[in-house]
């Protein structure tokens, strides 16, 4: 069994899949903490009623350094086997991202490449989707790196593009690939399925019982 600790600055959808999942048996993970640094998002009233401590850490009239820090002593405390960043709206520096390469993933409502990249966030995401034209669209796990949406990639989800698609149908459709991918990805993490090596991620087939 190991500690999540999961940073979200929303609604927490992809937060409360993950919980789903571990109250429900099927992955060996426990989320332990939510981080955020919005006192209004709704993920706080889900840690609440999961019992679930929470810290909110603002970033208002601090460097990003400083909110940083904040944010490792809290971590520090919790010592979590992974870092889930689950609709977090800060890009993080590259010393966070360097001090936990490898403990820490995001999920990204695109197939990455793909529609990555500062800036390519929520619903811009799949406005430019719609805006390229793109038949088919999904979501991605990755690894979190100093380069932003350029982690290596663990696991991603595909779906389809169609004709009457608005930038809500759309992103109602991805969300429910991604809480489908998510806990999958936790859950091989928890197992210790996922391999990174030489800068690629891999995901090991599961054990027969």
């Amino acid at each position: 069994m190991i500690d999540v600790a999961v940073m979200a600055s929303g609604g927490g959808t992809d937060f409360q899949s993950i919980i789903d999942a571990s109250e429900a048996g099927e992955i060996e993970a426990k989320v332990k903490l939510l981080i955020t640094n919005n006192p209004d998002a709704y993920c706080i009233e889900r840690a609440k009623k999961h019992h679930i401590d929470y810290q909110i850490i603002e970033h208002t009239g601090k460097s990003r350094e400083e909110h940083e820090q904040d944010i490792v002593k809290v971590l520090k405390k919790y010592e979590p086997d992974l870092i889930v960043l689950a609709g977090y709206m800060r890009i993080l520096t590259d010393d966070f991202v360097d001090r936990y390469y490898g403990k820490m993933i995001n999920i990204h409502p695109a197939l990455l490449p793909l529609f990555g990249g500062e800036g390519m966030y929520g619903e811009k995401v799949h406005e430019a989707v719609l805006d390229a034209g793109m038949k088919r669209t999904g979501c991605s796990v990755h690894f979190v790196t100093s380069e932003v949406d350029g982690g290596p990639i663990i696991d991603q989800r595909c779906v389809p593009v169609k004709n009457d698609d608005d930038i809500h149908s759309l992103s109602e459709r991805v969300k429910e690939k991604e809480h489908e991918l998510l806990p999958e990805v936790v859950g091989a993490f928890a197992d210790g399925r996922i391999k990174l090596e030489d800068g690629e991620a891999k995901i090991l087939p599961e054990k027969d019982n």
